[in-house]
């Protein structure tokens, strides 16, 4: 018998500020650990103000850990200690593999009206593959594949997948899934998601129920799921926009330091140290794959 998977807690987004003074919503990140196991952390750069981010996230480390950057409006600038340049544009993905160490800056650049609309997740790496070469996929928008159902529903399938498609991120550390997806008014969407897995859901529009809550859940909410077979929701009068995520939960320890995560407190020392006496990074100069 099919279970649907009931809502275990409803985290309502924080605002915070990060780099060099970007404004932003956390959905959620070090005070929820380990409850979205494998996820560290979700971000919310949604603004309509360049004040709120166009300071950006100056040149910084990240080791042991994965960064997914993904833009609906506006773009992301970004550069790398192996050499990389570019620009995340709307409806873009980067999926950024720290491994055993990078430096990178991310500077946030909005549309000329001066709209962002973004969300980073944090995604740990198992403790085997932690200190791996540091990669980069960069997925554009036409890469990723939408699926439409037949009560209108539609869903952008950036990883794992959904009926017969699939989503052209390949991440073999947790074998995540994430979908964008979007619900027209009074409508109900089903994604089956495997048991075992940590499942939630972050709410970017609109308005959505699911089982075991009473009432909808609005925007800059995150919905934590229980255990089961299958997420269900039905969408309020105006319709739902949300991202759904799921992954393998790792059962490891963590060890957490600002932008690096790795299992011990002697591993993050390392780092530091590494760090002071500028052999933190392991590969220079290469072309990501």
């Amino acid at each position: 018998m099919t279970a649907i998977r009931e809502v275990d807690e409803i985290f309502q987004s924080q605002t915070t500020r990060e780099g060099a003074g970007v404004r932003l919503k956390r959905g959620f990140g070090f005070h929820q650990l380990p409850r979205f196991d494998p996820f560290l952390m979700l971000d919310d750069f949604r603004s309509d103000r360049r004040a709120d981010y166009q300071a950006g996230f100056p040149w910084h480390p990240h080791r042991g850990m994965e960064t997914i950057t993904y833009v609906l409006d506006g773009q992301v600038n970004h550069e790398d200690s192996l050499g990389n340049t570019g620009s995340i544009a709307a409806g873009d993905v980067q999926w950024m593999t720290a491994g055993s160490g990078i430096l990178h800056q991310e500077m946030p650049r909005g549309t000329d009206a001066g709209r962002l609309q973004g969300f980073q997740l944090w995604l740990n790496l198992p403790a085997r593959y932690k200190m791996m070469d540091p990669r980069y996929q960069n997925i554009s928008r036409d890469s990723i594949p939408t699926v439409e159902l037949h009560n209108q529903a539609r869903a952008r399938v950036i990883a794992g997948q959904l009926g017969a498609v699939r989503g052209p991120v390949e991440d073999d550390t947790s074998d995540p899934e994430y979908l964008d997806v979007q619900v027209p008014a009074a409508a109900t969407f089903e994604y089956p998601v495997t048991r075992g897995r940590t499942a939630f859901a972050y709410v970017l529009g609109g308005t959505a129920a699911f089982a075991g809550r009473p009432g909808f859940v609005g925007d800059g909410n995150v919905v934590l799921f229980k255990d089961g077979d299958l997420v269900r929701l039905r969408s309020g009068d105006q319709g739902a926009h949300l991202l759904l995520v799921s992954g393998k939960p790792l059962g490891e320890p963590i060890s957490w330091y600002g932008p690096m995560v790795m299992n011990t407190h002697e591993e993050i020392e390392t780092a530091l140290d590494e760090l002071d006496k500028g052999t933190f990074i392991k590969q220079r100069g290469r072309a990501a794959r």
